[in-house]
């Protein structure tokens, strides 16, 4: 029997691919067989090594997330270089706290270009490719942000640019799901990233998001990726507009 979490010869698309989470997706999916197209503003020699020790076929296109030419370029650039696209992982984000009051336009259009925009831009330029390929995959980085107000910092903006994701994702996985291409979301908790770890640093917010964790530890980012291998694999082949938390608990209080 085949093993339906194997990902032979598909063409992924990852986006934010050089660090973090999206770098630990680019393991997993070359462990499970995928060439790979990452796109990210750099690539550190770190991440470059990482991946050339995985033995896949995978190639790195630069690129700012805020730039609107950007995710046609990039998919264009990944259907050519591997002759079509099976998978894309919308990855790229940026997090940013502070008083409603206080939040400025500037930071206000860094989320939303960053996290709203670029990731309708994204599946906007691969749906055309993924239709002529039958059976494929788009996954959304989300948060439980997008399901709770996070205590104890304030970060309105983060939280409403993160449910849009979720919205996104169930909308298009309507739309889609006639022609063969599934649309789900996974929904991170409090991970221990570079995105992360100055919270995890700040004495008056690490006891409370521990507190609010019931396993009561950070997550790794294998351990977002690994539900995002299963998700985009053949192993969820029924599965379309959810969005999984990976939270260690926290939405259950």
């Amino acid at each position: 029997m085949n093993d339906p979490f194997r990902l032979d010869g598909k063409v992924a698309l990852i986006t934010g691919g050089a660090r973090g989470i999206g770098l630990a997706i680019a393991q997993r999916f070359a462990g499970a067989g995928a060439r790979l197209v990452l796109t990210a503003r750099s690539l550190s020699p770190e991440a470059e090594a990482a991946l050339a020790q995985t033995g896949a076929e995978w190639d790195f296109v630069p690129g700012d997330a805020r730039d609107a030419q950007t995710p046609d370029r990039v998919v264009a650039f990944a259907a050519q270089r591997f002759g079509g696209l099976d998978i894309l992982v919308n990855n790229a984000g940026v997090a940013s706290h502070g008083d409603t009051p206080e939040f400025d336009d500037e930071r206000l259009e860094l989320i939303l270009s960053t996290n709203v925009a670029q990731v309708f831009r994204f599946c906007r330029a691969a749906v055309p490719h993924m239709r002529e390929r039958g059976e494929s995959a788009i996954l959304n980085i989300g948060s439980v942000s997008g399901f709770i107000a996070n205590i104890p910092q304030n970060q309105t903006a983060y939280n409403a640019s993160k449910a849009a994701v979720h919205m996104m994702t169930k909308s298009l996985a309507s739309e889609f799901a006639a022609e063969g291409i599934r649309v789900n979301a996974v929904a991170p908790g409090y991970i221990d990233t570079d995105m992360t770890r100055g919270g995890f640093e700040n004495p008056d917010w690490d006891p409370v998001w521990r507190r609010m964790t019931p396993m009561g530890r950070y997550g790794q980012p294998d351990e977002v990726a690994t539900a995002v291998q299963f998700l985009c694999s053949p192993a969820a082949a029924y599965i379309t507009g959810a969005v999984l938390p990976i939270d260690g608990g926290y939405l259950t209080r």
